[in-house]
């Protein structure tokens, strides 16, 4: 039996049961765990502002710009953090690494949290973000064809959820998604707890707390919107990265997700990290695991080979 890489090891091995705090214990203590220093990532530009929100609300973002002239791709990133913790804070150095290393403009949206907000709020900042995005591509100096969404864990389930509402509600037009670790269905049929010494960071307890909180009954649970892996029809999506971890007890269904999507006939470019724990792409500064990096470097290469495909397409239809 294998365990867990010694540097994601040595990372996660302090962190508590987070199903076994309260919220606002869980909360700080998520953040704790993703506070580095934020010297990271080299920039043009790193500037707060706010969305009108769907309910009333206002939804908090920040934005990223990388150094360059542009037009950038634009990246709505969707934090992780089980629906309940994580913000734009905490997610800081991973949205100021995605900007400099991909080169995009990266919206990071401070979704409205459960269990003070139950599904669907959450989703529907993240939808209304990605609009607001889309319609402000020349302010962003971003692409108009290169609109981007992504996130890992809960974020990785909102990126998911938003472009199939996208689909469904006939816009804003997504490029691509990037899906890390992502969590594709309520229903833990799927959940293979690690065996072992190691510690996991998460297991099946904190999915189970995590749904109990995000959704106010199982019928929520049924729609595609929460859980993406119980849709009936996953076709006319954008083409995708999904990226899964050995030690993971979602690994199975991001997985499964991952084959439907191709049977639906989406593009799909999976990259597998052995001997890694979910969180691992999280830990882009000190301490340091070198696998982050590389499941970025892989996005990265994906994006230029899919949009390079895309240049090619249109210079035929041109010629």
């Amino acid at each position: 039996m294998s365990e867990p890489h010694a540097d994601i090891q040595a990372v996660v091995s302090e962190v508590p049961p987070l199903n076994q705090l309260s919220i606002e214990q869980a909360r700080r203590g998520y953040a704790d765990y993703l506070s580095v220093e934020r010297d990271i990532g080299s920039l043009a530009d790193v500037r707060d502002s706010v969305v009108p929100g769907p309910d009333g609300n206002t939804i908090p973002i920040r934005v990223y710009t990388p150094e360059g002239d542009g037009p950038f791709p634009v990246l709505v990133w969707m934090h992780g953090g089980g629906f309940m913790l994580g913000d734009v804070e905490s997610y800081d150095p991973v949205c100021r690494v995605l900007a400099d290393e991909l080169g995009c403009v990266v919206v990071s949206p401070d979704y409205r949290l459960a269990p003070e907000h139950e599904f669907p709020a959450g989703l529907r900042d993240c939808y209304e973000v990605v609009d607001w995005a889309s319609s402000r591509m020349e302010i962003l100096n971003g692409d108009p064809d290169q609109l981007l969404v992504g996130g890992d864990s809960a974020g990785g389930n909102l990126a998911a959820a938003v472009t199939l509402m996208a689909r469904d509600k006939g816009g804003p037009d997504i490029d691509y998604q990037i899906l890390v670790y992502p969590t594709t269905t309520f229903s833990y049929e799927f959940a293979d707890e690690p065996s072992g010494d190691g510690n996991y960071f998460i297991t099946e307890p904190d999915l189970q707390w995590s749904w109990d909180n995000y959704l106010e009954n199982e019928i929520d649970g049924m729609s595609p919107y929460a859980s993406p892996l119980q849709a009936n029809d996953l076709s006319d999506l954008p083409p995708a990265t999904l990226i899964t971890a050995e030690f993971d007890p979602l690994k199975d269904e991001g997985v499964e997700y991952g084959e439907r999507l191709e049977s639906a006939g989406v593009e799909v470019e999976h990259s597998h990290y052995d001997e890694m724990v979910h969180s691992f792409f999280t830990n882009v500064a000190e301490p340091r695991v070198e696998q982050a990096w590389d499941a970025i470097a892989e996005i990265d290469a994906n994006l230029e080979e899919a949009f390079e495909d895309e240049r090619e397409e249109k210079e035929l239809l041109v010629a």
